[in-house]
């Protein structure tokens, strides 16, 4: 980039910080937390000459490379939040819950387009595409109403670091599909798994042994630790995207690492916590939404609305109604369920990286390409704004502290 670009792109990214921090400010007033301002502000910016600007191709590699570090510190940052004893034991709950959150979604997708005379291996795939969460859009929220350490914060995350295990097969499957279309099959299953299997072994290796040593190698202080933090959260998110798990696999599991460090390091421990999370919040995590508002294709609604919606309605009626058939298994409440359901709805990137790869294979027409990438828009834009209010309406009934029983509804409600 010259100078008279790299110019460029900072006062457009002034303008857009700037005008966050004024629709921030708003939000707050209302109590909606004031990073989904970045979002807010992108989706209008994409139809004027400043979204022009970002999206161009001398800005995109720039853009995209501080949003998926915005997700990476976002997530990190949450996964030193989580209590692992306690996720261990609600695994059962859990995976119940990644269960029918998943399949529900599934089987209505596959059935939209058996409907639509679509043919039973394209109505598979796409009804895949109804099953993964993009909780790096919903965690931060979770994080602003401190309902991390809660039994929704540990449904949400625990489903949603599962949803991501399907996502990888997902994406590995249409890879294969791809290749045996064009008679190009490679060993590319046979590589996940052992690139998953690696990753685990240094996971764990790290957890008991690795970690603990390196934390004892420099004097305790905030710049040591955070020096720490950046080698196991880059090495784990590169690991991670090399293997195909994706970053936010890696970056939650990096959080969840250096947990034990922090804690033995006492007020070291909280001063480098204290300053990931204005990092996060302030300035890395926001491109991040910046990103996914630039990228909300909205117009495809209008452009294929029958398809788009009954995509959306697959997904999102899917995913509630899985979510509410545990609450006659009396594992979570009405209004539990209400929450974790429109929290599990959002969903982008898988849904566009599958919509891609179909398309480019020439697999899928425009048509079906355009629906997919709005329906996945649609969802990432209402969703976080939903869930938001949930929160406020039931934000007491639902900061149950993890390992509690479910509460009990108010009458009124």
């Amino acid at each position: 980039m010259t100078e008279l670009q790299v110019g460029k792109l900072l006062l457009d990214l002034a303008l857009l910080f700037a005008l966050t921090y004024l629709l921030a400010g708003l939000l707050e007033r209302v109590r909606i937390p004031g990073i989904l301002g970045a979002l807010f502000v992108a989706m209008v910016a994409r139809y004027t000459p400043l979204g022009g600007h970002l999206l161009s191709p001398e800005f995109h590699v720039p853009l995209s490379f501080l949003a998926e570090l915005g997700v990476l510190f976002l997530l990190f940052y949450i996964g030193l939040q989580i209590d692992l004893k306690e996720m261990r034991n609600q695994r059962g709950d859990i995976i119940w819950l990644t269960v029918l959150n998943t399949l529900v979604p599934f089987l209505m997708g596959v059935g939209v387009m058996l409907a639509l005379g679509y043919g039973w291996l394209m109505a598979f795939v796409i009804g895949l595409t109804r099953m993964p969460t993009a909780e790096a859009v919903i965690v931060p929220i979770l994080d602003e109403f401190k309902l991390i350490r809660t039994r929704v914060g540990e449904f949400i995350i625990g489903a949603g670091v599962l949803d991501d295990v399907i996502e990888v097969f997902l994406v590995a499957l249409v890879s294969v599909w791809i290749g045996e279309k064009s008679g190009d099959v490679g060993g590319g299953i046979i590589g996940l798994i052992m690139g998953v299997m690696a990753f685990i072994l240094l996971a764990w290796f790290s957890y008991r042994w690795l970690i603990v040593l390196l934390s004892r190698w420099l004097p305790r202080r905030p710049r040591n630790l955070m020096l720490l933090s950046m080698i196991i959260l880059f090495g784990f998110g590169g690991l991670s995207e090399y293997t195909g798990l994706g970053m936010v696999v890696g970056a939650i599991t990096a959080g969840v690492l250096m947990c034990p460090a922090f804690s033995s390091m006492g007020e070291v421990g909280k001063q480098v916590t204290q300053t990931i999370q204005s990092l996060s919040y302030g300035f890395l995590g926001l491109f991040f939404f910046f990103w996914v508002g630039l990228n909300a294709d909205l117009e495809g609604l209008f452009r294929e609305p029958t398809l788009a919606i009954l995509l959306y309605l697959a997904g999102t009626v899917g995913k509630l109604a899985g979510v509410f058939l545990m609450v006659p298994m009396k594992k979570i409440s009405v209004h539990e369920a209400w929450t974790i359901g429109i929290g599990l709805d959002a969903r982008l990137t898988t849904e566009i990286i599958v919509a891609q790869l179909l398309f480019d294979a020439k697999l899928i027409d425009g048509h079906l390409f355009t629906a997919l990438v709005s329906a996945a828009s649609f969802t990432a834009v209402t969703v976080p704004l939903l869930f938001s209010l949930l929160i406020r309406r039931w934000g007491d009934e639902l900061r149950v502290p993890q390992g509690e029983p479910q509460p009990k509804e108010h009458s009124h409600d």
